[in-house]
């Protein structure tokens, strides 16, 4: 059995699209939907937060996460190069 392993893209789009989906998302929920250890989500969240797709909110001692207009655009580039990537069937 070949294992393929998800690409950045792949990881950022789920990030971002967790995100979207509930308007607003605390960490773990994005842990979840993104199947991803603390550490790397940690790492994920820092780069998105630093190119400006995301920000951090702090409210009663919670953090949330909500996107940004730039993280809107990315996510949606994000989407079409994994559908055009996957019409080729290239794995992402």
């Amino acid at each position: 059995m070949v294992k393929h392993y998800r690409s950045r893209i792949r990881i950022y789009f789920e990030i971002l699209e967790t995100i979207r989906l509930e308007g607003r998302a605390p960490p773990t929920h994005i842990l979840y939907r993104a199947n991803l250890s603390h550490e790397r989500l940690q790492r994920y969240l820092a780069e998105l937060k630093q190119v400006g797709a995301i920000e951090e909110l702090v409210e009663d001692g919670r953090r949330w996460y909500r996107l940004t207009a730039k993280g809107a655009n990315l996510l949606a580039a994000l989407r079409r190069v994994i559908e055009f990537m996957e019409a080729l069937g290239l794995p992402c």
